[in-house]
């Protein structure tokens, strides 16, 4: 079983939205995934309600996930989404002691790139593969990436941050299927927010594969916790 926690001290970062188009798209009879809501602001659980169905399941936890992480895998759950609020309490920390990777979403702005630093010092302590996604950046323009985006870039490497080499826009498509209970791929399928779930997805599978020993670790976006 895989337990993807994604944890930022920093509110408005995208957490939620990444658990909730990534757990749309993985979501499967034959790949059984759960979802996790620890944030008392409950987005995660909103998003699940508007769905309309148990599809994918969801649990929530406001001191530990230890208990929920144990029961899914007896359950035999795939794969496992945490959603965390914006601090380091408790049972963020917790989240982060079961997680298989942990994803950190950032804007590409001073104020959010300053803030990963101390999840990335939770997962080093903690030993957890992690890394950063840009998340609600502009759009490219002819496949060169704004420069707000390249800043933030370069910040995160000053924090030796592993970053995924991709973004995920600010996207129409993201807030609509939300509100429709969907996840990007659900509502349009051949949009380029589904095609940028999708990379991210792929990466994060793969970052998976080689923490587990499946595949080479070159080219992943994780680090490894050392």
């Amino acid at each position: 079983m895989n337990v993807i926690v994604f944890a930022s001290r920093k509110g408005g970062t995208g957490k939620s939205t990444l658990a909730a188009h990534l757990a749309a798209q993985v979501h499967k009879p034959s790949k059984p995934c759960l979802l996790v809501d620890c944030d008392p602001q409950g987005s995660l659980t909103l998003w699940h309600k508007l769905r309309g169905s148990n599809e994918p399941p969801i649990r929530s936890a406001a001191n530990s996930v230890s208990g929920i992480v144990a029961a899914a895998k007896r359950d035999g759950i795939e794969w496992v989404f945490i959603d965390t609020p914006p601090n380091m309490s408790g049972v963020v920390e917790d989240a982060i002691r079961n997680a298989t990777m942990v994803v950190i979403p950032a804007r590409p702005g001073v104020f959010d790139v300053d803030a990963v630093q101390e999840t990335i010092q939770t997962c080093r302590s903690n030993r957890k593969p992690y890394a950063v996604v840009i998340n609600g950046a502009p759009a490219t323009r002819d496949g060169v990436e704004s420069r707000i985006v390249s800043i933030a870039r370069e910040a995160l490497a000053k924090f030796r941050a592993p970053v995924w080499s991709g973004q995920i826009t600010n996207r129409a498509d993201m807030l609509m299927a939300l509100g429709h209970g969907e996840g990007v791929r659900e509502y349009y399928a051949e949009g380029r927010a589904a095609s940028e779930i999708g990379r991210l997805w792929a990466a994060i599978e793969r970052s998976v594969k080689a923490i587990r020993g499946q595949v080479s670790a070159s080219g992943t976006m994780h680090r490894q916790a050392a």
